[in-house]
């Protein structure tokens, strides 16, 4: 039997061709996915609400371009850091000034918005920014109010309060809303408010150096000589506040570059107005009347205009006359008295000095009679004694003199009320009850009715009267026509029996004579027939109390 022959076969065996087109084919896949992999990007929240992994996805303009692959705690378990991927062609969004945010419904003063995520779930959006590639992002707890991409400058206010503005509160221009406010911060004084807010193109351009911005929140409420007047800009800037501004003539110097210019944030426009006034002079009063009702604030007014405004109210005792003082300090603003030439404008002080001179005096005078409010009213009065106190305050004194404080008012009340007091009430009240009851006696007593029953009775005879003579009226005058032809017929027969004259009974007749008196009488007799009817359908009360004057018949 033979043995079988063993050869050693050179060079590579095919069974390995497989293995290694199956592992080449593997590296290439393997390779072929981490070139084609998108970045891995890492951004932090401080919460993880809404966002699920393999199911949350990063949007931009709408677009998916990648999606959350897990969420974990950061180091200090103080917030939450979301490992999202993105796609390759996404990776040049990736910069240092982009930023993240989860879309989510949210209600703000700007409306409401997201409400498309409760259909297709929460989802981060991505705004992309410029600089340097970066993958570690801290997202925004909030979608930013204007988008980075939005044509527009930035700028800072500063306010004493925040009062209702807010993120989102609107800015108006002319009633137009010109932009938005981005936020708010404390200043380094911790006295005031900080806010961040935008101006949209074109209405950018507006805002120079001089510009002048207030709030315009709530609601205006002014009574005039056209009664009340409501005013606010609209329903969002009552709801969520709001910002106005207006800038002034191209002449008056303002430029455009406002980089690190902070504006002030008037309360209103008649705080703004107010202070528009640069030149002020202050003065001190002393009153002898009570200062309640006397506020800072209150206005100091020249036959009813505002030349000024009360700064200060303070009550001071003098040990040297051990008594007390209240100083009152105002300031005045001259600029609001328009003048024929320039003294007032070279020197205010000289000219209000020169009208102390000739009578300028200062009182206290009631604003508002239902709140007790006070105001200093100045006067001319030349007769009024010069009256200064001289306590060397430090600004120079106005002389005063009484006028229409709460004092007064309080004096006036109570003088009517001792009037009030020395009247009898009683003595009044038993007159008035006497005098009630002799009115109830005589109308509900038997003359009245026995005079109401004949008044009734005189009444229905009245009635029955003109109802017989409406009776008889037309029969008499019926019978009266009847009468005036029987005459007639008489009259030609006798014509017939008589001696004529010229074809007529002779006029010295006796015949003549008596037709001719009979027709008078008839004629007269119709005639007042006919008054009495007349005159008793005008006047029926003429048969009970007789014929009226004839001044009162012309009248009628």
């Amino acid at each position: 039997m033979n043995e079988p022959v063993v050869r050693e076969r050179g060079g590579l065996s095919l069974v390995w061709i497989i293995p290694a087109l199956t592992a080449v084919i593997g590296a290439w896949l393997i390779l072929h996915t981490l070139t084609d992999q998108g970045p891995l990007v890492t951004i932090t929240f401080r919460t993880a609400d809404g966002i699920e992994v393999d199911k949350t996805r990063i949007k931009y303009k709408s677009l998916s371009i990648g999606i959350v692959e897990s969420v974990r705690f950061s180091p200090d378990f103080s917030r939450v850091e979301v490992l999202a991927r993105l796609k390759k062609d996404a990776a040049h969004f990736l910069r240092r000034d982009s930023r993240f945010w989860v879309v989510r419904p949210t209600l703000s003063a700007r409306g409401i918005s997201g409400l498309g995520t409760l259909m297709s779930g929460t989802y981060i959006e991505i705004e992309p920014g410029q600089g340097a590639p970066q993958t570690l992002f801290v997202g925004l707890e909030s979608p930013p109010v204007v988008h980075s991409d939005t044509a527009g400058k930035q700028i800072t206010l500063l306010a004493r309060q925040l009062g209702s503005l807010d993120r989102g509160s609107p800015i108006y221009y002319q009633g137009i809303v010109a932009g938005e406010v981005l936020g708010h911060e404390m200043a380094n004084d911790f006295r005031n408010v900080l806010i961040h807010a935008f101006v949209k193109a074109p209405f950018d351009g507006l805002v120079r150096s001089n510009s002048r911005f207030w709030t315009d929140s709530g609601i205006d409420l002014t009574v005039g000589p056209d009664g009340l007047r409501l005013k606010t800009e609209s329903l969002q800037s009552l709801l969520f506040g709001g910002i106005a501004f207006d800038t002034p003539d191209l002449q008056d110097g303002g430029v455009e570059d406002i980089g690190g210019l902070i504006f002030t944030l008037h309360d209103d426009l008649k705080s703004l107005k107010d202070q528009a006034y640069t030149s002020k002079l202050r003065y001190v009063l002393y009153f002898e009347d009570s200062m309640r009702g006397l506020t800072v604030g209150a206005p100091v007014e020249f036959k009813g205009i505002k030349v000024g405004t009360v700064l200060d109210v303070k009550l001071e005792y003098d040990d040297a006359k051990s008594a007390f003082r209240i100083p009152v300090v105002i300031e005045l603003e001259p600029e609001r008295i328009a003048t024929r030439g320039d003294r007032m404008k070279r020197a205010p002080r000289e000219s209000f000095q020169n009208l102390v001179k000739k009578g300028l005096r200062a009182r206290l005078q009631a604003g508002n009679l239902l709140t007790g409010q006070l105001f200093v009213d100045l006067v001319m009065q030349p007769k009024a004694p010069l009256r200064l106190v001289n306590a060397g305050h430090a600004d120079p004194e106005l002389p005063t003199m009484r006028g229409g404080g709460f004092d007064q008012m309080i004096a006036s009340a109570s003088g009517i009320l001792e009037q009030l007091e020395k009247v009898d009430y009683a003595a009044l009240g038993a007159d008035l009850q006497g005098a009630l009851k002799g009115a109830n006696a005589m109308t509900n007593g038997p003359q009245m009715q026995a005079a109401l029953s004949d008044l009734a009775a005189s009444l229905a005879s009245v009635r029955g009267i003109l109802r017989a003579l409406d009776a008889r009226a037309e029969p008499i005058a019926t019978n009266l026509e009847q009468a005036l032809a029987a005459a007639r017929d008489a009259l030609d027969k006798s014509k017939k029996t008589m001696a004529l004259v010229d074809g007529a009974i002779a006029p010295d007749a006796p015949l003549h004579q008596h037709s001719l008196r009979l027709m008078q009488e008839l004629g007269s007799t119709a005639r007042s027939l006919r008054h009495l009817v007349d005159m008793l359908e005008r006047n029926p009360q003429a048969l009970l109390l007789g014929k009226a004057p004839a001044k009162e018949q012309e009248q009628k």
